[in-house]
């Protein structure tokens, strides 16, 4: 396919798009096919950019577009919504994609989409998220369920196994949420029964955390840890609120409120280095990005993969609805936190 074909069939099809589905595209033109159009076109949807974390991968997925030399369609941001996301999907089926990258925030809405493009013979990469249902060529992903299990053992520990602790969960109706909640309350329940934890529900919105841990924090004053399910949203808010409250004591002080995060973002990393937080998992935006385009590639040049060790760190395992590949996403604390491997250390 030529390139100013590609491109005015691109806009032709967004407009009709935009009409029938009556929602709007989102394009960036920063992504574009611009590589050979010997290659297969590919469609890359971002899931939102209200998050430090999701903003982070976005950069390192353009950057990787260009050094890969990957003919990438206009990037689209479908801004946590599955309606945007359908209608950004369906410009890419218009305008020939061969794969489709996406992160669906809500797994279980996009089940018909995932099933129309297995109709087409279009295959799909879904980075962080596993979709409910609907096949998928390959999610690439941690084990969420470790997220929850290394944030128990960790809290449990700095707590002495006794205390109150506000959980900030994401949104239940998300793969990730429900898999670092359940783990979290079993790990909790085995390995810590005396500490009492508050499930705080949030659909992945910092506003509604800070709201909910004031209330938590109100009726408990004796709160003495926080497990923050995503760093990239609640960070801020948390650290606003400890503060204005007069709770944000550094580690180490009399008082302080241990936390543990998840993301693995530049801020966090600054919060353990002040003490304001003692941990977080680094979830790996970097190599979400270059296995997601990896795996897009392949997938569109009809490659396949099998369950079993990778050559990267990883391992793929068999799903449901397809294959998985768990990368690995290390435990920072102080004692690790200047570690120059980690990605949150390489970013602007």
């Amino acid at each position: 396919m030529k390139l100013a074909r590609t491109r005015s069939t691109a806009v032709a099809a967004c407009a009709v798009a935009a009409l029938s589905l009556l929602t709007a595209c989102n394009r960036d033109s920063s992504g574009s096919a611009a590589s050979g159009d010997d290659k297969p076109a590919i469609g890359i949807d971002l899931p939102r950019s209200d998050s430090d974390f999701w903003n982070s991968y976005a950069e390192y997925l353009k950057k990787d577009v260009k050094s890969e030399d990957i003919n990438a369609l206009p990037l689209s941001n479908s801004q946590n919504d599955v309606t945007k996301l359908v209608a950004n999907v369906q410009v890419f089926q218009n305008t020939g994609a061969k794969a489709v990258v996406m992160a669906p925030q809500d797994t279980g809405a996009i089940a018909s989409t995932l099933d129309t493009l297995a109709s087409k013979k279009i295959p799909v990469v879904s980075v962080d998220t596993r979709p409910d249902k609907g096949d998928v060529y390959m999610v690439v992903r941690a084990d969420n369920r470790a997220y929850g299990t290394k944030a128990c053992e960790f809290l449990g520990e700095q707590l002495g196994g006794k205390g109150k602790v506000a959980e900030l969960q994401g949104a239940l109706d998300s793969i990730n949420g429900r898999d670092r909640s359940e783990a979290f309350a079993e790990c909790m329940k085995e390995k810590f029964p005396k500490i009492q934890v508050f499930e705080l529900p949030t659909d992945w919105k910092g506003d509604v955390a800070s709201a909910k841990l004031q209330s938590t924090l109100a009726q408990h004053p004796d709160l003495n840890g926080i497990y923050m399910q995503a760093g990239g949203v609640f960070l801020q808010p948390t650290l606003a609120l400890l503060e204005q409250k007069g709770l944000l004591k550094p580690a180490g002080q009399k008082g302080h409120i241990s936390i543990i995060s998840n993301d693995g973002i530049p801020q966090e990393f600054d919060a353990i280095r002040k003490g304001q937080i003692d941990a977080t998992i680094s979830q790996p935006a970097d190599l979400y990005a270059k296995y997601a385009l990896y795996y897009a590639q392949a997938a569109a040049e009809g490659k396949t993969f099998k369950a079993g060790k990778t050559d990267h760190g990883s391992t793929i395992v068999e799903i449901p609805n397809g294959l998985e590949d768990q990368l690995p996403a290390p435990l920072v604390t102080k004692d690790n936190v200047d570690d120059k491997s980690l990605w949150g250390n390489n970013v602007g």
